[in-house]
């Protein structure tokens, strides 16, 4: 057998290797992009967008049963967030983690607080009303004056959300109103970052 006659039997055999090796996909079972889905290439922009861009309103909501460190991590925070030029959301709270925003972003600059209350001043504890005191960004809500306030709370979470574009959260697993807060921030397409307490 001359060294020509090896080369074509090995490079056929060379073939057969890759013919069993080789996975053939016929073309109807290919994923095909339908026309309702979204577009994941513009979600990442977006979100990319959001992460690069200079002032950002960043939302901060979280339980009310937070130790004193992590309310002053959580002031500390803000503080930090609003001296870079942001703008914080948050709700009314006299205790946890909206309290801690409130004051870290008073701090800073009173200007770059917004706070979106549940319900009315009036509706809220004293302690909270003393502590908004000086807030001049608060958006009150007399149309949920007769809901309960867990669910004029949920509401509130979704405004909040619904105004940033990022979203701090600070709860524990079984914080079911923050988780689906969170949920919904996801369905949003916000930048999103959690800190579980448990």
């Amino acid at each position: 057998m001359t060294e020509s006659e090896m080369g074509i039997l090995m490079s056929s055999d060379e073939k057969k290797e890759n013919q069993e090796s080789s996975i053939v996909v016929p073309i109807d079972d290919m994923d095909t992009v339908k026309a309702d889905s979204p577009n994941t290439v513009d979600e990442l922009a977006m979100e990319l967008a959001t992460i690069k861009q200079s002032a950002k309103k960043i939302a901060i909501i979280g339980s009310r049963n937070l130790p004193i460190t992590h309310q002053q991590m959580i002031e500390t925070l803000a503080t930090a967030l609003v001296m870079q030029g942001n703008t914080i959301i948050t709700s009314g709270g006299s205790s946890g983690t909206n309290a801690a925003a409130i004051r870290g972003a008073m701090k800073a600059n009173p200007e770059k607080l917004s706070v979106i209350l549940p319900q009315t001043i009036g509706q809220q504890p004293s302690d909270v009303q003393d502590q908004l005191i000086g807030v001049p960004n608060i958006i009150e809500h007399s149309d949920r004056a007769m809901m309960t306030l867990a669910d004029a709370s949920r509401v509130c979470n979704r405004e909040i959300i619904d105004e940033c574009n990022q979203l701090i959260c600070f709860l524990s697993h079984t914080s079911k109103t923050l988780y689906n807060a969170v949920k919904y921030a996801e369905e949003g397409h916000k930048v999103i970052t959690v800190f579980y307490l448990d």
